[in-house]
């Protein structure tokens, strides 16, 4: 059963990568980088975030409200105080779902209760918590909610590889991840270099910030190369939320 989920899974992402796009050109913001976390683990606030700070940057945090605090099997999840403290220090707080579930796995009112859910958590704990973009639950994007998601989110965030660059689709962001077994250095200084020759927007995605990072994390030495090879470069640290307004994208989001 759960290999046939998978399969569905797999099909309805490849699907939504190239049907009901959000289409937007991106023209003169020139190369741009956001670094983004996904669920979110407590060593992303208190070791990456203030290391983008550092830089003068800052990033999207995507949150499920259902792991904050919990143990995940590879990492303690971010506390509430952390997350206000977060949203305060001028980092983005994005959707990642309240469950944690595939989309796939969700029908619309499923999904629309879901994500109800995640905004009153967030409203709860600060009421000028916005929660503007999303990221899809293990990058799982499903064709049947991308235009649903599109009525609720300026963006939602894939894990297809590339620099979104040119004409890019809002609601399938290409991104990069910053996960130890899938890049080095060189992979970075070549992400960097694609989204300078293409004037494009860079998206990292990662979970842990540890000496000892889970298989989905990295360590604060290939976070830190990352950001010298974006200050070297003179590109913009900046958020999912505020690339989209650079490159002006109208949102309809409250």
């Amino acid at each position: 059963m759960r290999s046939s989920q998978s399969f569905k899974a797999r099909v309805s992402n490849r699907l939504a990568r190239h049907l009901h796009a959000a289409p937007l050109r991106l023209t003169g913001t020139g190369p741009m980088v956001s670094f983004t976390f996904d669920d979110v683990p407590d060593s992303a606030a208190s070791i990456g975030a203030p290391m983008l700070e550092d830089y003068g940057g800052r990033a999207t945090f995507y949150i499920s409200g259902g792991l904050v605090g919990r143990w995940s099997g590879h990492w303690n999840g971010i506390a509430p105080n952390d997350i206000v403290t977060l949203h305060r220090s001028g980092h983005e707080i994005g959707c990642h779902t309240f469950s944690h579930r595939q989309a796939s796995e969700l029908d619309a009112s499923a999904m629309a209760e879901d994500l109800d859910q995640n905004r009153r958590y967030f409203a709860e704990l600060d009421p000028t918590i916005r929660l503007r973009n999303f990221a899809y639950p293990f990058g799982l994007a499903s064709v049947l909610r991308k235009t649903q998601l599109k009525n609720v989110f300026q963006s939602a965030r894939s894990i297809l590889p590339g620099v979104n660059s040119d004409v890019i689709d809002l609601q399938f962001l290409r991104a990069m991840p910053l996960i130890e077994p899938h890049i080095d250095g060189a992979g970075i200084e070549n992400a960097f270099d694609e989204a300078v020759r293409t004037n494009g927007w860079l998206i990292f995605y990662g979970h842990d910030v540890t000496e000892r990072p889970s298989p989905y994390g990295c360590t604060p030495q290939l976070l830190r190369r990352a950001l010298r090879a974006a200050s070297r470069r003179n590109i913009p640290m900046v958020t999912v939320a505020d690339a989209l307004r650079r490159a002006g994208a109208q949102s309809a989001i409250a």
